[in-house]
């Protein structure tokens, strides 16, 4: 059973290079006071980091900022607390193909949406969720450091000690994009 799955994720992890190679994306970032909306692909089944993104989700929403996140969550029925949440969308694995592609309207609608900014928490790199953020086409993919960054589908890439906690991760990237758009009101000041 062990050899038939790692042979679908090879052919899986084929295809989705292949859809990667074929992908028509501009990377697009001015400042953090532009960004209208976040994507965030989430390893749901790490249900301590709930509260966090709840909490996440508030403080864009403070700042007129949207907030859509898609979690996998490796099991066939989803816990109480992810169900009937507005910005949140959840796969199962009954929403995954043979290859373990996500095969769902969700994803589809997910991965086309011209996010501003897409942030991924996929820290154990599950292939499902490893698919969307590939094949998004926000404007800025942020995520992990790779050991092989030049197969990482991320524009600014974060490294932190592990494990990792998703709070510390969440308020590393806003830092890092505060000072984007710091250093780009200087560069237009200094101009002037």
């Amino acid at each position: 059973m062990e050899f038939f799955s790692k042979v679908r994720l090879l052919i899986g992890n084929a295809i989705l290079s292949r859809k990667r190679g074929k992908l028509l994306r501009k990377v697009n970032f001015s400042n953090i006071s532009s960004v209208k909306n976040i994507g965030i692909v989430w390893d749901a089944s790490r249900t301590e980091d709930f509260a966090c993104l709840s909490k996440f989700h508030q403080n864009m929403h403070e700042r007129q900022i949207e907030v859509r996140i898609i979690g996998y969550y490796p099991d066939k029925s989803l816990p109480n607390q992810y169900t009937a949440i507005r910005y949140l969308s959840c796969l199962k694995k009954g929403d995954l193909n043979l290859l373990y592609e996500p095969v769902s309207p969700d994803v589809n609608s997910f991965i086309t949406s011209h996010f501003d900014v897409l942030i991924d928490i996929n820290f154990r790199k599950l292939f499902p969720l490893r698919y969307i953020s590939c094949l998004s086409v926000a404007g800025l993919k942020i995520g992990l450091r790779d050991s092989e960054p030049g197969n990482s589908p991320f524009d600014l890439m974060m490294e932190l000690n592990k494990p990792v906690d998703t709070e510390n991760y969440l308020n590393q990237i806003m830092f890092y994009l505060e000072m984007i758009n710091a250093e780009s009101e200087t560069r237009l000041t200094n101009k002037n």
